[in-house]
């Protein structure tokens, strides 16, 4: 079995989701499950895009010790100064470097000629190349670009330095059989393309970006590059637990294995979502809430009699477990604690109490707790600020009936320590309950989305709501959860002004 190496950028190319907005904490806390994940290589972001990433990637780089934390830079000098300020504490840094090769982003992007673009790919991994002993160099919109032209490139650029070559197919234009074709003309006419490791890096915009990948790995890729869930600019990536487990389960076909560990795919997936507010389609393959779900009669009847007559996948296999009572009203905190380990978090002696005082009120209400319920109050928890005052919800009261016009009663305490308190009208519960809250809040506020989904099943499910808003003129997004829908809204709504808080208060204090 030959090993393929797993490049992920949930935190890079994964972020750039439109309507994600994922804090520091948010991030460093996916970067750890995806070193427990297993991925060989994570891209924790663009460092010289703004200050709150240079500080998420330093954060993340002088983190993680199993994993090599890379950065993404544009052959710019002073986008390679700022990686390496980030990166330098890494334990395993790496730097990835791109620059367009088709004739099209040459022309129109770039403005650039194609030996300018070789000579300024050469310079550029050249000076990487005094910091970094690890280079990725990607050919963006390589699948367009003209072959000769990219393969005489590579060639250059890994005698410069380059270790890692990517092939993106950066608008998911290929078929899998052009695909492949591209990674075997490469590997058949750059001299020295085996001094280095091949990479594959593909969109979903015509829904083959899992089939492109395989493509490229059996035509000589030895790194596929992807997202978890598959999220991603516009219609998003290659998702990579679904490469993972397609190379596992057809081991009789493809001769290839990764190093993940694929019993920590449902949490992964699940923290990504949680964390993005992306939630998972539920037919998606995997990691779907239907993955495992049998509808029809000659189905159940089939797994009922042997699980492999309709089941390839075990849910076992990839962190899929029945969701039974596993704590109760009666269970102490060290019981808490111990299932909170177990569950892959570290809590602060004040969190742990934060959480379990969450969890007690939960078990007062709902008739059973699942693993779901506790990753979703752990979660929460874990990814608190709680170092700057904000607005607190102390209360809430909502009218509404099909006879009379809705309306909300909201109190709050704003981060001056005041109380205020405010009605409101509106023709949903909802609206009722937003247009209060709008009210008392001193920021300009656009509501730009809103939904609502239950954790796990049954009449007393969680209710996880999720809003994007704009502050102020800048976009950010909120979580909340609770048994009552409306109190997961008012929660969300809430979360999301508060992050605006934080981010600006944060700035701020690095001025000051």
């Amino acid at each position: 079995m030959k090993r393929i190496k797993i490049f992920d950028t949930t935190l890079r190319d994964g972020e750039q989701s439109p309507g994600v907005n994922l804090n520091q904490i948010e991030k460093l806390e996916i970067a750890k499950q995806l070193e427990r994940f297993g991925v060989d290589r994570m891209e924790a972001g663009f460092a010289a895009s703004s200050k709150g990433d240079f500080n998420a990637v330093k954060e993340i780089a002088n983190t993680i010790q199993n994993t090599s934390v890379t950065g993404l830079a544009r052959c710019v000098k002073s986008d390679i100064d700022i990686s390496w300020e980030a990166l330098k504490g890494a334990k395993y840094p790496r730097l990835h470097l791109f620059l367009a090769t088709s004739p099209i982003h040459m022309e129109y992007k770039l403005k650039k000629t194609p030996e300018e673009v070789v000579e300024t790919a050469v310079n550029m991994v050249k000076y990487a190349k005094e910091r970094f002993q690890e280079i990725e160099w990607s050919a963006e919109d390589a699948s367009r670009s003209d072959k000769e032209f990219l393969a005489h490139i590579i060639e250059k650029v890994i005698d410069a330095g380059a270790t890692v070559i990517n092939l993106p197919d950066t608008v998911g234009y290929a078929t899998p059989a052009e695909f492949g074709a591209l990674f075997k003309y490469i590997k058949e006419n750059v001299p020295n393309i085996d001094k280095v490791d091949l990479s594959c890096h593909c969109h979903n915009d015509l829904g083959m970006a899992v089939a492109n990948s395989i493509a490229a790995v059996e035509n000589g890729a030895t790194q596929v590059e992807g997202t978890i869930n598959g999220i991603g600019e516009r219609a998003g990536n290659a998702s990579l637990e679904e490469v993972a487990v397609a190379l596992k389960i057809r081991s009789d076909y493809y001769p290839y294995e990764t190093g993940l560990n694929l019993k920590e795919i449902k949490r992964t997936s699940d923290l990504v979502s949680k964390l993005t507010g992306m939630h998972i389609q539920a037919n998606k393959a995997i990691t779907g809430r239907n993955a495992f779900a049998h509808e029809s009669g000659i189905h159940q009847d089939g797994v009922l009699k042997h699980a492999s007559t309709y089941e390839i996948i075990t849910p076992e296999m990839v962190g899929v477990n029945s969701n039974t009572l596993f704590l109760g009203k009666h269970s102490g905190r060290h019981a808490f604690k111990d299932k909170a380990k177990e569950l892959g978090y570290q809590l602060s002696d004040e969190k742990l109490k934060e959480a379990f005082d969450s969890f007690k009120q939960l078990t007062d209400q709902k008739r059973e707790v699942t693993d779901d319920d506790l990753f979703t109050i752990l979660t929460e928890i874990q990814t608190e600020t709680s170092a700057i005052h904000k607005y607190k919800l102390d209360m809430f009261q909502v009218q509404y009936g099909t006879a009379n016009e809705p309306s909300a009663t909201v109190k709050l305490t704003n981060p001056q320590g005041e109380t205020v308190e405010a009605t409101e009208k509106a023709q949903g519960s909802v609206e009722a309950l937003y247009k209060t809250i709008d009210s008392l809040v001193n920021e300009e506020l656009k509501l730009v989305d809103y939904s609502l989904n239950s954790v796990g099943r049954g009449k007393d499910a969680l209710a996880e709501s999720f809003v994007q808003l704009i502050v102020n003129d800048e976009q950010v997004s909120g979580r909340g959860s609770a048994q009552d829908v409306l109190a997961a809204s008012a929660n969300a709504f809430l979360n999301a002004v508060n992050r605006y808080i934080v981010q600006q208060t944060t700035k701020q204090r690095s001025v000051d």
